[in-house]
C-alpha cells in the first residue's frame, strides 16, 4: 500500500501557472509562420505527392502498388540506392573520425591555431561550383594530377570515367564539409570543464585514456547530432555529382539525385512519386532508427545511476 501511495502521488497533474501558459501562448505565436510555412510548402504538397503514387500517369486510375512495384524493379533505381547508400556508409564515418581529429588536433594546438582552423573552414565557406570546378581541375583528364602523372612516366587516367571517380566524389565532400563537422566536434569539446583534464593529468593519465574517460562519456550529444546532421548533408553531395559529372556521370557516381533529375526531364511523375515515398519512408526509418538507440541508451544511464 505504501508503495502504490508512493507511485500515485508522482503521478499527480502539476498545474501550469498564467505566466508559464503565457510564455507557452507567445511560442506558439512565434512558431506559426513556420509552421504554416512547413505545412503549405512541404507537408501538403508531399500529401498530395502520396496521392499520385498510387495513380495512373493521367492522375485518375487507381493502380495501387503498382508504380512502387515498377520502381523497385527498375535497374537504375537499384543502381542508384547501392551508390547513394555506399556513399553514405563510407563517407559519413570517414568524415566523422577525421572532423574529430582536426577538432581534437586544434584543441590542443595554440601557435597555429588560427591559420588551421581558416583553412579547414575556408572550403565550407566556398561556393559548391567553385569547389568543384577545383576538382575538375586536377582530377580531369588534362588535369594536375595527370601532368604530375606524367612526369614520372605514368600515362594517368580518366579519374571521373571510371570507378575512380566514387573516391573522388568523397575526397569532394569530406574537402567541403570537414570543417562544419569540426565547428560541431569544437563546440562539444569546448563544454568538457579543463580541471579534469588536469585532475586526471596529476594522477598520471595520459591523453588516449583522458579521451576515452573523460571526452567521449561527455560528448554523446555531440555524437549523436554531428552524426545526424552529416546524414541528412550527405543527401545533397548531388550538387558536387552533378557540377563534377554532369546528368550522366559514371555508374559509380550515379546517385538517387540524379535518377529524380533524369525522371523529372522525361516527365515520369508516377515513378519519381513512388521513389519519393520510398526514399522518405527510408530516411524516416534511420532517424527514428537512431532516436530510439539514443531514448533507450538514456533509460539504461539513469538506471545504471539509480542501481
Amino acid at each position: 500500500m505504501p508503495q502504490k501511495r508512493r507511485r500515485q502521488s508522482r503521478r499527480r497533474w502539476i498545474p501550469i501557472s498564467q505566466n508559464r501558459k503565457k510564455e507557452i501562448r507567445t511560442a506558439y505565436l512565434f512558431l506559426l509562420p513556420s509552421l504554416l510555412g512547413v505545412g503549405g510548402f512541404v507537408f501538403i504538397p508531399f500529401l498530395d505527392v502520396i496521392r499520385r503514387s498510387f495513380l495512373q500517369a493521367s492522375g485518375h486510375g487507381f493502380v495501387g502498388l503498382m508504380n512502387y512495384q515498377e520502381v523497385l524493379q527498375n535497374e537504375a533505381f537499384g543502381r542508384a540506392a547501392g551508390n547513394t547508400a555506399k556513399f553514405m556508409l563510407i563517407c559519413i564515418p570517414l568524415l566523422l573520425f577525421l572532423s574529430l581529429g582536426t577538432a581534437l588536433i586544434l584543441q590542443n594546438t595554440s601557435g597555429f591555431q588560427k591559420a588551421m582552423k581558416t583553412g579547414v573552414l575556408l572550403p565550407m565557406a566556398m561556393p559548391v561550383a567553385s569547389v568543384a570546378v577545383c576538382f575538375q581541375m586536377i582530377f580531369d583528364r588534362h588535369g594536375w594530377l595527370n601532368l604530375l602523372l606524367q612526369k614520372f612516366g605514368d600515362g594517368g587516367q580518366d579519374w571521373l570515367a571510371t570507378k575512380q571517380a566514387f573516391w573522388v566524389l568523397t575526397a569532394c565532400y569530406i574537402w567541403k564539409n570537414l570543417g562544419y563537422d569540426m565547428v560541431l566536434w569544437l563546440a562539444g569539446l569546448s563544454a568538457i570543464p579543463r580541471e579534469q583534464y588536469e585532475a586526471a593529468q596529476v594522477q598520471g593519465a595520459g591523453r588516449w585514456n583522458c579521451f576515452r574517460y573523460i571526452t567521449m562519456p561527455q560528448m554523446k550529444e555531440t555524437v549523436f547530432v554531428t552524426a545526424l546532421l552529416s546524414f541528412i548533408n550527405a543527401f545533397r553531395v548531388f550538387r558536387e555529382a552533378y557540377l563534377i559529372a554532369g546528368d550522366y556521370p559514371h555508374d559509380s557516381i550515379y546517385m538517387l539525385q540524379h535518377l529524380f533529375n533524369n525522371w523529372f526531364t522525361n516527365l515520369d511523375i508516377q515513378k519519381m512519386t513512388a521513389a519519393a515515398v520510398l526514399l522518405v519512408l527510408g530516411i524516416g526509418g534511420v532517424l527514428g532508427g537512431e532516436e530510439l538507440w539514443k531514448n533507450h541508451r538514456e533509460k539504461r544511464e539513469r538506471k545504471l545511476g539509480q542501481a
